[in-house]
């Protein structure tokens, strides 16, 4: 792989020299209210410049570590498998290269394609899924295919009481009953948080944050806002919580910049994304 032009600030490495690589998918064809998350990947890129690589959170600085960004993967809009196949075999070839892959949404049906890739080298696969929503839904409007579903065909592949999730507050009452029998949901908030990476230890992870898990009072640029949110220093001490774990990949999606004109929000995800790479190190 070559270079990117653009990149994300301290993933500036050669790609065999790397043990992360971080690329976007820049991708909202199943919105289901606001689009603009395609324009999530290269906003985070551009403003990361507006940030430090070093965390005083952590006392880490990227420039220690090796990352790769490859840039943003060109997407068919109109065509959501061959989209999701894409991001399948980009996520593969990194999987093979023996590195994480790192993607940057994009709306949240991104996950799938990088997930389906991740349990062809780790079987038995974990999800830990920081969000807003359930993302549950049998179909949303007739497609089984949709960031509303996402979870769901997650589910499909990995089975039952594979997916933790964290921050929960919006969905349909059936979603919610149908997860006390197939998921580990936790409402509101990171309560449980740490019992769960006590018994993932030593397990493969996926590690996937919807960004609107934040209140929107502090992320309002995302395209499904929701009341009741956590904040940034309970999302921050809870990716270091998971960083804890095996993660070998993760994604960061719903950034969604056009609905923050203060640039507040991506500023955010900047600084939310540094913590992430910095954790897994």
């Amino acid at each position: 792989m070559n270079n990117n032009v653009e990149v994300f600030i301290g993933c500036e490495s050669n790609y065999e020299d790397s043990n992360v690589v971080l690329f976007g998918a820049p991708f909202d064809g199943t919105t289901s209210y606001r689009p603009g998350t395609r324009f999530g990947s290269k906003a985070i890129r551009s403003e990361s410049f507006g940030i430090e690589t070093y965390s005083p959170y952590q006392d880490k600085d990227l420039e220690d570590y090796k990352i790769f960004d490859y840039g943003d993967l060109e997407l068919c809009f109109g065509n959501t498998e061959r989209v999701l196949k894409d991001i399948e075999e980009q996520a593969d070839t990194i999987f093979n290269d023996e590195k994480i892959p790192g993607m940057i949404g994009g709306e949240h049906l991104v996950t799938l394609g990088a997930v389906r890739a991740a349990v062809k080298k780790y079987p038995d696969l974990n999800i830990i899924h920081f969000d807003a929503h359930t993302d549950l839904r049998e179909e949303y409007l007739g497609e089984t295919l949709s960031h509303a579903t996402v979870m769901r065909r997650i589910h499909d592949i990995v089975g039952d009481n594979k997916i933790h999730q964290f921050g929960i507050r919006s969905g349909e009452r059936k979603e919610f009953y149908w997860a006390k029998e197939h998921t580990n949901l936790n409402k509101f908030n990171f309560n449980g948080l740490e019992e769960a990476v006590r018994l993932l230890q030593g397990k493969p992870v996926y590690f996937t944050i919807d960004l609107d898990v934040l209140d929107p009072s502090e992320f309002c640029g995302t395209g499904t806002p929701e009341a009741g949110g956590v904040s940034f220093t309970e999302l921050l001490n809870a990716i270091i919580e998971v960083g804890k774990l095996n993660i070998v990949g993760f994604d960061m999606v719903e950034l969604s910049p056009i609905y923050d004109q203060s640039g507040a929000s991506t500023a955010i995800a900047c600084k939310i994304l540094r913590e992430l790479l910095l954790s897994i190190q």
